[in-house]
């Protein structure tokens, strides 16, 4: 009996884990707009991972006696400028924004979430400090604060991921504070530091893993945020440079041919729209599965 009345409290903590991960898994499931959305970012990454298996065509040839051909069997887009295949750039595009979206996304997530964790946690000057630098960063335009890094540093796609990991970790440390101002008050947290348990220890054993899900939610929503950005800088002619497929530098080049040529700046847009919408239907409807207060 006093067994199991020793490893009954873990078996609960293991039943309750479980049983909120499959409401959570049943809630999303439930959401025909976060599953659509699902689907979509799954074509969007095997699109993006088999391209060059996928397009029988170079992305890279410049063919101009084929300039402009209408959609056909050969090219299902059509071509642009050069003679290359639309389709194919865009796909090709596909790569760029998916790792434009993930990588800066998770940097400033990573630096968001230590920020927001030991402002909130510590308090006093630490928190002033944190919270004050992070109200200049939202202060500032993000798109503008991101054109001096590039034009500063230059315009290429590594310059891009530090300019874009710049912008936005402070929102998150903000939502990360607020949560670890509640979490710290409450009764595990006092016992923790009863029994002597160190302030590193306490932030990372019991605070961190208790924003986990609102971390989660925040990284499937800024994605299409960075996708955005890459697109306009690439627009504005300080992102990925030529003769890389941007969709944002796709849409920059054909605009010149709009009227001509109108699927060479329409269908990259279409591409930009397509993907900005599936990531924000996962992003709601991982809300919607991991915020207790969101569910019935």
């Amino acid at each position: 009996m006093t067994e199991i009345a020793e490893t009954s409290p873990d078996v609960a903590d293991d039943a309750g884990n479980d049983s909120f991960l499959r409401d959570g898994i049943r809630i999303f499931c439930r959401n025909r707009m976060a599953m659509a959305g699902l689907i979509m970012v799954g074509c969007l990454v095997f699109v993006a991972l088999f391209v060059s298996f996928i397009s029988p065509h170079d992305p890279y040839r410049v063919a101009l006696n084929e300039q402009f051909r209408p959609p056909s069997t050969t090219y299902w887009l059509g071509t642009d400028n050069f003679g290359r295949d639309l389709l194919t750039r865009i796909l090709y595009g596909a790569r760029i924004s998916l790792v434009v979206g993930i990588v800066p996304s998770f940097i400033s997530l990573m630096i968001g979430a230590v920020l927001g964790v030991v402002s909130g946690y510590y308090g006093g000057r630490v928190d002033f400090i944190i919270m004050r630098l992070a109200d200049m960063m939202i202060a500032f335009p993000s798109l503008l604060l991101a054109m001096v890094v590039m034009y500063t540093l230059g315009a290429n796609l590594f310059n891009i991921f530090i300019a874009l990991s710049l912008v936005g970790w402070a929102g998150v440390a903000r939502v990360v504070r607020a949560q670890t101002l509640a979490v710290k008050e409450k009764e595990f947290i006092e016992a923790a530091r009863a029994n002597g348990t160190k302030k590193v220890a306490i932030m990372v054993g019991h605070i961190f893993p208790n924003v986990v899900p609102t971390l989660i939610v925040l990284f499937s929503l800024s994605i299409p945020d960075a996708i955005m950005w890459e697109s306009s800088l690439s627009f504005l002619g300080v992102g990925v440079q030529p003769p890389e497929a941007s969709w944002g530098l796709l849409v920059a080049k054909g605009k010149e041919y709009l009227f001509s040529a109108p699927l060479v700046a329409i269908m990259p847009g279409v591409a930009i729209l397509i993907t900005v919408l599936a990531f924000n239907f996962v992003g709601d409807g991982l809300r919607d599965a991991l915020d207790p207060y969101m569910k019935d």
